[in-house]
């Protein structure tokens, strides 16, 4: 049974998404994530990709060199970090991080944020990524 990692930060969704691909808990991740100096108080965590690729990388999972456009729920990869909830603030965009998975044809999201009734999500037309990144040798 799957077990979502819930962020335990407002800003930990990046870390939250990597412990959730990593099947690791979150205060395991995010030791990690702060031994190599990224923390999730730093809000350029919703803001900037190479944190999640960094800690991905640290772990030996490689991504895709690019953020690609989102086109389809059908045309992603089995594995994937995707980017909900743009907005901006002073001109800089901000997203949160949710990871999709497919797996035996069944898809979902794992989504970290605290709020939702249930974290694992099918709820598809709800969620507007705008682009994604492929998780590769997980």
């Amino acid at each position: 049974m799957l077990k979502p990692v819930i962020q335990e930060e407002t800003t930990g969704c990046g870390i939250a998404s990597v412990a959730n691909i990593l099947g690791r808990t979150y205060l395991e991740m995010k030791d990690t994530a702060n031994g190599m100096g990224i923390h999730a108080e730093d809000k350029s965590l919703w803001s900037d990709t190479q944190y999640v690729r960094q800690m991905l990388s640290h772990a030996g999972v490689e991504t895709s060199a690019d953020e690609i456009p989102f086109e389809s729920w059908s045309a992603l990869p089995d594995l994937a970090l995707l980017s909900i909830k743009h907005h901006q603030e002073d001109g800089k965009n901000f997203w949160h991080w949710v990871v999709f998975k497919r797996i035996g044809g069944q898809e979902f999201v794992l989504d970290s944020a605290s709020y939702l009734p249930s974290n694992i999500r099918t709820d598809f037309n709800a969620m507007q990524p705008k682009w994604f990144i492929e998780v590769k040798n997980v």
